[in-house]
């Protein structure tokens, strides 16, 4: 079913995991970070700098994408890869985030306690989710056997089985009918799956429950008997940070663990080394791109002039005259030509400059942080990964 797939663990610590996923368009060394090309781009970097950066695996999402320009669009155009130009691999997920999204905000909202008030643009039933595109206004209906048909046509290594993202505010009782809808999607999805494989792709499962360890449970179970190839921790994590990390943990419990496991929307340097520490291989965010587009720029702990923000704010005045690199051991191409006076003057200028520019430090610190946790697991040590990045 996934012949040209495959998922070897090749050294632990703890329950830290140092993997190799194989798909057709290339290895990728684990624990790592994917990266968010939401509308088939990274916002302000190319595919060619990306992959200088040390990118192995890019995102997009087939909500966007199937509103415009259409996925058969694409297909047309011979596959994502190439229309992207981008020839590592690939994953696109499923439309379901989008759906929560669109009805109550973003999972970093939840986590910030920003929760909205009002659900807009979607009504879902048992058949899918009826949505405005963003694009013309026009309602869509996304369905699962949709969703993977989107997928398939979009051609990535890696999709995900359609499901729904209820928020943290929702009640045990509505959560547990939408997971028991999610996991019927997810079967019709798989089922879809399998009538259309040509061993190009392979499918991710999706565990659901909210906070309720034992809906999580239920949720395990459904993903370990199914046969997906690897299990995305999806849902509501939490309102805070504490109760995410224990949501993620009793998630992980009774997990298919020969399978690679990918936590959905997450992207802090200290949540993911958190994440990794539980068994976690894989983790995808807009979080380090999104920030560059405000002058947040990542930096290690030792770089920082606050404990709460893993960024500093390259808006600010104080870096007004500061001409040192964002960071002094940064090997990126901003690092290395660039200083933080220059990148302020730039936002404050308004030159679309600063914004690619930090854009590509913050991917090349993501990079060197998961070549780092591989390290720390090889070394069987993640504490010293912790003091320096963290």
């Amino acid at each position: 079913m996934y012949r040209n797939f495959r998922f070897d663990i090749i050294g632990s610590w703890e329950k830290s995991r140092l993997g190799v996923l194989e798909t057709p368009h290339g290895s990728i060394k684990t624990p790592a970070f994917i990266f968010c090309g939401t509308k088939a781009s990274v916002k302000g970097v190319s595919p060619q700098q990306l992959q200088e950066a040390g990118t192995q695996i890019v995102l997009s999402n087939t909500y966007h994408l199937f509103s415009y320009p259409s996925s058969e669009h694409i297909k047309k155009r011979g596959s994502l890869h190439k229309f992207i130009g981008w020839s590592g691999p690939l994953l696109t997920d499923s439309g379901g985030f989008q759906i929560f999204s669109l009805g109550h905000g973003s999972i970093a909202d939840e986590i910030k306690g920003k929760r909205s008030s009002t659900a807009t643009l979607v009504k879902i039933n048992e058949e899918g989710a009826f949505f405005k595109s963003y694009w013309n206004g026009d309602l869509q209906l996304l369905t699962p056997e949709k969703s993977i048909e989107a997928q398939q046509n979009l051609g990535a290594d890696l999709i995900v089985s359609f499901d729904e993202c209820t928020p943290y505010h929702s009640d045990k009782k509505y959560t547990e009918q939408s997971m028991e809808r999610s996991h019927r999607w997810e079967k019709r999805s798989l089922d879809e799956f399998m009538r259309r494989n040509d061993f190009s792709q392979a499918l991710y499962g999706v565990v659901q429950g909210g906070v309720y360890g034992d809906l999580r449970k239920r949720s395990v179970e459904f993903a370990n008997e199914n046969p997906f190839f690897a299990t995305a921790i999806g849902g509501t994590l939490g309102a805070s940070k504490k109760q995410m990390y224990e949501v993620v943990e009793m998630a992980m419990e009774g997990l298919n663990m020969a399978r690679p496991i990918h936590l959905l929307g997450i992207g802090g340097i200290s949540d993911i080394l958190k994440g990794v520490e539980l068994g976690i291989d894989t983790f995808d965010c807009v979080h380090p791109t999104r920030i560059a587009r405000h002058g947040g720029a990542l930096v290690k702990s030792s770089y920082r002039n606050s404990k709460n923000r893993e960024h500093i704010n390259l808006k600010k005045s104080e870096y007004a005259e500061d001409d040192n690199p964002i960071e002094a051991d940064c090997d990126c191409s901003t690092c290395r030509y660039f200083s933080r006076a220059y990148l302020h003057y730039l936002l404050k200028a308004n030159e679309l400059l600063a914004l690619s520019a930090i854009t590509i430090h913050n991917i090349r610190f993501m990079n060197k942080f998961m070549d780092e946790i591989r390290k720390g697991i090889l070394g069987q040590n993640l504490n010293d990964v912790r003091n320096k990045w963290c």
